[in-house]
C-alpha cells in the first residue's frame, strides 16, 4: 500500500531589505515583538530561544539597516530595568506584520491567486472610476461607477485606501469575491 501524502502547500519566508542588506526577517521580528511583551532584552532572548549575546548582535543588525535606535533603554535599581521598542522599531514591526499576513492570506486563498492573473473569469472583474473615498478610523468606503453604468460600494481598510493613494477620478477594477468587493488600481 503506497504511503499516504499530505497535499502540497505554499510556505514562506521573507526579510524587509534597504539597499541590498536585510533588516528584518521572522527572527528579528519575534524577538522585537518579545521585548515589546516583556520589556526585556534578556527576557525576550529566553523567549525567543537565543543567547542574550545573539539578540543583541540583532538588534545592532536591525538599528544599523534601519538608521535609528530601535530602543530605549532604563538602567536597573529599586525599580528594575528594562528596554521598550522605539516608535520606528514599532512601525517596522507593524510594516512586518502586514506584509506577512497580506503574503499569507494570498498563498493561501486560490481567488487570491485568481486575482493577480492566474486564473480568473472575466465576470469578477469591473473597470470603473472611484466617484467617492469615505476614510474612517478602520475602514473606508469607497464608491466606484462602474462602465456599465452601475455604482459598487467597497468597504476596505483605510490601510488599503492609503496604500492605493484611492482618490476620485482614478481609474480601477472592482475584484469580487463571493464575500466582498476588493479594489485594484491600474
Amino acid at each position: 500500500m503506497a504511503p499516504k501524502r499530505d497535499r502540497l502547500a505554499p510556505s514562506f519566508k521573507f526579510s524587509l531589505r534597504r539597499d541590498r542588506l536585510d533588516i528584518l526577517d521572522e527572527g528579528g521580528a519575534s524577538l522585537l515583538a518579545a521585548i515589546e511583551k516583556y520589556g526585556s532584552i534578556s527576557e525576550a532572548a529566553k523567549r525567543t530561544g537565543i543567547s542574550y549575546k545573539h539578540a543583541w548582535n540583532r538588534l545592532l543588525g536591525i538599528e544599523k539597516g534601519l538608521g535609528e535606535p530601535v530602543l530605549r533603554r532604563r538602567r536597573g535599581g529599586r525599580a528594575g530595568g528594562g528596554s521598550e521598542l522605539t516608535e520606528a522599531a514599532m512601525a517596522l514591526l507593524r510594516g512586518y506584520s502586514r506584509v506577512k499576513t497580506y503574503l499569507g492570506r494570498v498563498l493561501i486563498d486560490r481567488e487570491s491567486w485568481e486575482a493577480i492573473g492566474l486564473k480568473i473569469s472575466a465576470r469578477n472583474r469591473l473597470k470603473g472610476t472611484v466617484e467617492k473615498v469615505d476614510k474612517g478610523r478602520i475602514t473606508s468606503s469607497v464608491k466606484i461607477e462602474v462602465q456599465m453604468p452601475v455604482t459598487i460600494t467597497a468597504v476596505i481598510s483605510k490601510e488599503a485606501v492609503d496604500d492605493l493613494d484611492l482618490k476620485p477620478g482614478d481609474k480601477v477594477e472592482a475584484v469580487i469575491k463571493a464575500t466582498e468587493v476588493m479594489v485594484a488600481k491600474e
